[in-house]
């Protein structure tokens, strides 16, 4: 059973969490949104920075 989505993520292919942190990454450091996909590629969460 899939667990329960926030409905303001409701449409987005990715779960809250992994949105949030990436976002977390991008406005806490000054990180490109390229290297936030390669720091997330490096967890096991395969995004392309368009997504991000």
């Amino acid at each position: 059973m899939k667990s329960p989505r926030h409905p303001r993520y409701a449409r987005h292919r990715f779960p809250a969490e992994v949105i949030s942190h990436a976002v977390w990454l991008y406005f806490r450091f000054p990180l490109s949104l390229r290297m936030v996909e390669e720091m997330l590629a490096a967890r096991g969460i395969l995004v392309s920075h368009e997504t991000v």
